[in-house]
């Protein structure tokens, strides 16, 4: 079985669930460690500039979205596996909490601890992902509009822990557990779980569930570095056998250049010529100092489109 290699930082609650996703599978893997701002020379090379992290790399094929990060694991390893109920109930409330919770808690976040946040940090999210600087003195007053959000959306957890189950879709752990835990382990782990705990009324079966959900662990891990994983990527090819199979449904074509581009934040677009596409995810081909690449996207959540014909005379 080949090696995951995982670009990552540790303030990432992104990357935690991909981390714990490790754990749970039991695997070992290769740890990249990137900056938390761009730029990420290494990584750019990799993807095609794709701008978000987790990151997945198997050898020559480069999984983007920690959703279809997921979905490489499961196929890497399929026991035991990420979608105990079945994908589709852990996919939708993996997206909901994912798009639901991100916006609040970067503002509770930086509500505790924003003068400790590298103002660097704080432009390129305001930048990429927010649309306002949270840390403003204007912005105070949305603050409590953040925990009450939080707050909302943690007792409708504690409403499906009540189920009797001890994780949320049942008797053992998903990708919506994963997923449902990042931004509340965010916040306890910056700001202090009693603190985080009494503002946002976590309950004690909440807070057992997190606990359970951490001891999945991280795996076993090693280290190394981005110009090793771009020289990893080099010194390979493809695996034909990861492609999606079928078709794409709206009728794009093997062959087409394309762009592809997240349809929330981070919206930068990655370019490539599509090798493969199907209703869940697809492929395109990027070429360039680490050779030879697959870059693999979900569908949900990404836009796709062809390059414009004046657009590749341009180019």
């Amino acid at each position: 079985m080949i090696t995951p290699i995982l670009h990552h930082y540790d303030l990432s609650p992104f990357c935690e669930k991909i981390r714990l996703a490790m754990g749970l599978k039991d695997l070992d893997w290769i740890s990249v460690k990137v900056e938390a701002v761009p730029p990420r020379p290494a990584l750019d090379a990799l993807t095609g500039g794709y701008r978000r992290l987790p990151v997945l790399q198997l050898g020559a094929d480069i999984f983007c979205d920690s959703a279809l990060v997921f979905d490489a694991l499961e196929r890497l390893k399929p026991t035991p596996t990420l979608y105990p109920q079945g994908e589709g109930l852990a996919k939708g409330l993996s997206m909901w909490w994912d798009r639901a919770t991100w916006i609040p808690a970067i503002g509770v976040l930086v509500g505790h601890i924003g003068e400790h946040l590298p103002q660097a940090f704080l432009d390129d999210r305001r930048e990429h992902y927010l649309g306002f600087d949270i840390s403003k003195p204007a912005m105070a007053p949305l603050l409590p509009a953040h925990v009450q959000q939080m707050a909302t959306m943690a007792s409708w957890l504690d409403s499906m822990l009540g189920q009797g189950h001890d994780f949320l879709t049942g008797g053992q752990p998903s990708a919506a557990d994963l997923t449902c835990h990042h931004s509340l382990w965010l916040l306890r782990a910056n700001a202090g779980a009693e603190v985080i705990d009494a503002q946002l009324g976590l309950s004690p079966r909440v807070i057992a569930w997190m606990g359970r959900v951490a001891a999945l662990g991280h795996g076993r891990m090693t280290q190394m570095t981005p110009d090793q994983a771009v020289a990893a990527a080099r010194d390979t090819r493809p695996d034909p056998a990861l492609l999606p199979e079928g078709d794409d449904p709206s009728g794009l074509k093997r062959g087409t250049e394309v762009t592809v581009t997240p349809d929330d934040t981070a919206r930068v677009p990655v370019r490539g010529r599509l090798v493969a596409a199907n209703s869940q995810q697809l492929t395109v081909s990027v070429s360039g100092e680490a050779g030879d690449l697959h870059v693999h996207f979900p569908r949900a959540g990404f836009q796709t489109l062809p390059v414009a014909a004046d657009s590749r005379d341009a180019a």
